[in-house]
């Protein structure tokens, strides 16, 4: 039985309309001859979810009494009987009632895809487990209820619905998100635009790293060597000689000028086994690449150029920065340096930053190649 595909509309903030485009999308499938139902559907009293959600089939929800309280939940055995091509299921990161089969909604999904069964559901970016302490900093509140980061990196398809924080506000306003004795408390707090802002731009740039998980990819499966560059993306190569720090701080400064750049280290150790780089040296500069927000890789090779390049290829890095030799003059008449040997094997589709040692920290460049 073939696998279900997984669809999620991704926000930054409960109204900007993940459920609302999830029915759309299920209409728009209905009429084009698709067996639709909706699974778990919550429309929050909001009028045009609710009028969307009209005329697509609807399975019942089960109730379960917990504590002496009764709740509702989906009713995945009769989601799973009924069978339909695709399930509507709102609210991914959502925590099933104690007595339930499955701790959380998720894993609902998950058996429903085991069944062959497509599902559309939805998320917000402040639910995702490795951004749950991120947005607590940002809105001071943590969410209780979180996915795997996971789950929704292994959708087929996820879609950002985005909305600005002035538009999300003057919804809030207008009463569409919540009900008028919730609303001055929600501007004050969470729906600041300062908050709004931020895990909009969170959103974005957590969907822009789907997208380069897809195109490594993609390019891997059609042996496609070449970089796709969709953010800049800085490699930093270190010998482990005491220019690294300076090299480290240059690709952080580079990788920084534009919104969603990252930047890797590699060091490139001997294929023979023999003593190389000063490990306490090493052990620093991997230190400063970590607290910088970076990577570090450590790859082997007997052509340090040949390693680095491949690496960069491999990471889908758009630019390398190396420092400059430190050979000496007669040496360097008679032997490319790796610097040089760099320079000639990235081709036209990286750049290579090579970088003066003693000038590193002032950002002085030896050379420089421009990308066309």
């Amino acid at each position: 039985m073939p696998h279900g595909l997984l669809r999620v509309y991704l926000g930054a903030a409960p109204g900007v309309g993940k459920t609302y485009d999830m029915l759309a999308e299920g209409q728009r499938r209905a009429a084009e001859g698709t067996d639709v139902v909706i699974a778990l559907m919550e429309d929050y009293g909001r009028l045009p979810t609710r009028r969307m959600a009209q005329g697509l089939e609807t399975v019942p929800r089960r109730t379960l009494t917990y504590r002496g309280a009764e709740f509702t939940e989906m009713d995945l055995d009769a989601t799973l009987a009924r069978h339909p091509q695709l399930a509507l299921v709102d609210e991914l990161a959502h925590s099933n009632v104690p007595g339930s089969r499955h701790a959380k909604r998720w894993q609902d999904i998950e058996e429903l895809l085991d069944a062959g069964i497509d599902v559309i559901s939805t998320v917000n970016i402040q639910h995702l487990e490795s951004l749950n302490t991120v947005v607590e900093q940002i809105t001071g509140i943590r969410q209780q209820e979180t996915v795997p980061d996971d789950v929704v990196r292994r959708a087929d398809q996820i879609e950002v619905v985005d909305m600005s924080a002035e538009a999300l506000r003057r919804r809030m306003a207008d009463g569409d998100i919540y009900p008028p004795d919730r609303i001055e408390a929600a501007l004050s707090h969470f729906f600041r635009a300062g908050n709004l802002t931020a895990l909009r731009e969170i959103a974005l740039l957590w969907a822009a790293d789907r997208v380069e998980e897809a195109l490594l990819r993609y390019r891997h499966d059609h042996g496609i060597q070449h970089p796709w560059s969709t953010r800049e993306r800085v490699l930093v190569a270190l010998s482990g000689g005491f220019e690294g720090e300076a090299l480290i701080r240059r690709a952080k400064r580079i990788a920084s000028r534009g919104a969603g750049g990252e930047f890797l280290a590699v060091h490139v150790a001997r294929d023979d086994g023999l003593a190389g780089a000063p490990p306490e040296q090493l052990a620093r500069q991997r230190a400063l690449v970590e607290e910088l927000g970076g990577t570090w890789h450590t790859v082997s090779g007997d052509t340090p150029a040949k390693a680095i390049v491949a690496f960069a290829r491999q990471a889908n890095a758009t630019q390398i920065v190396i420092g400059a030799s430190r050979r000496g003059r007669l040496r360097s008449i008679f032997r490319r340096g790796t610097g040089e040997a760099v320079v000639e094997a990235s081709g036209e589709d990286i750049d290579v930053d090579m970088v003066t040692h003693p000038a590193a920290t002032h950002g002085h460049l030896l050379n420089r190649r421009p990308r066309h």
